[in-house]
């Protein structure tokens, strides 16, 4: 064996050790990137000036990205000859938002750190800032996530706004994550933001086919939505895109508001109310500690944060750090070494 050959081998040897014990870690860019946060902040902050929904989409893209196929920044894919994107998937199309801003922090970071900082962390800390410029807690980042090269597509599973707690449980505890803390805390994620009529308008008229609204729904609440939301007639559905407030109280602030709207039965989702209303469940009492105590959502609401920025990352050598975030990385021109020198030369892929 030559000698090029077998240093060759230690060396993907030791990439692969290296692989395998890779964690993410808060100081990942110290050296390689050190304003990564500060970039992607002050973009964001530019964002807020001009859309004020922004810090609660990117909430939103990040949970997106990771319940499917884990944190690796799919869902910023775009369509082309070999991915059919999550974005057209039903609970991603027409909803999903800020895009636009995620390519400007790309593009930025590709000027300061070229090749360096990954589309999927660049999901994670924008979801931090977010969070943190809405009035709520901050944190140090776990880091180090790669991009994948490949889509959910089209047929993806995510939390939906009607769904009982016991589908929620079971999704929840299906990408690894727990299905009463981290439930209860990443759902109080609707305490800032909008949603379309269209994920509550079951609740109003004809909720499980009942010809009423839904009981667990406050009726004042229900008479406002349904003034917002009025049945759509004659197949005109354009009422169905119509936004209103997830919180109608502090609509843009990160706080607790949305637990005391629960326990107000004022949760804009069935999703949502099903963590209070539902008999018997287990959620109840979680949902009245964070409703009287919001040090303490703010506390498991990082702590759920962090564990669902861990959902099967690909760290080491695993995927690609994305030039562009809507699209994979063309590959490279592989490596041949020569059978008969210890050469190595550079061959176009078959």
């Amino acid at each position: 064996m030559s000698s090029l050959l077998r240093s060759l081998l230690a060396a993907l040897f030791c990439a692969a050790f290296l692989q395998g014990y890779a964690q993410l870690t808060p100081d990942f860019y110290s050296e390689s990137c050190s304003n990564v946060t500060n970039i992607i902040s002050d973009i964001l902050v530019d964002a807020f000036g001009s859309d004020i929904r922004i810090g609660a989409s990117f909430i939103r893209l990040h949970f997106h990205d990771c319940f499917v196929n884990g944190c690796d920044g799919s869902l910023l894919l775009d369509n082309s000859d070999t991915i059919v994107s999550e974005k057209d998937a039903p609970p991603n199309k027409d909803s999903v938002r800020g895009f636009d801003v995620v390519d400007r922090m790309k593009a930025a970071l590709e000027s300061a750190c070229p090749g360096v900082v990954s589309c999927a962390d660049i999901l994670t800390i924008a979801s931090e800032r977010s969070v943190f410029l809405s009035g709520g807690p901050e944190w140090a980042v776990p880091l180090g996530r790669r991009d994948g090269t490949q889509s959910g597509g089209l047929d993806i599973v995510m939390p939906a706004f009607f769904d009982t707690l016991d589908v929620l449980k079971r999704k929840f505890i299906d990408v690894g994550l727990n299905d009463n803390t981290d439930l209860v805390a990443l759902s109080g994620a609707h305490t800032f933001g909008r949603a379309q009529c269209l994920t509550f308008i079951q609740r109003l008229y004809d909720f499980n086919g009942t010809g009423e609204s839904d009981l667990t729904l406050d009726p004042t609440f229900a008479r406002s939505l349904r003034r917002l939301c009025p049945m759509p007639l004659d197949g005109n559905t354009t009422v169905l895109s119509i936004l209103t407030n997830l919180d109608l109280n502090t609509t843009d602030s990160f706080d607790n508001r949305y637990f005391t709207n629960l326990q107000s039965n004022q949760g804009l989702l069935q999703s949502d109310q099903e963590l209070f209303s539902t008999p018997g469940a287990d959620t109840v009492e979680i949902v009245n500690n964070f409703a009287s105590n919001q040090t303490a959502f703010f506390e498991s609401f990082v702590e759920s944060m962090i564990r669902m920025g861990n959902l099967r990352p690909l760290t080491g050598n695993e995927g690609e750090i994305r030039l562009n975030c809507r699209v994979v990385n063309i590959p490279a021109p592989s490596i041949a070494i020569s059978s008969s020198s210890n050469d190595a030369y550079l061959a176009s892929s078959i």
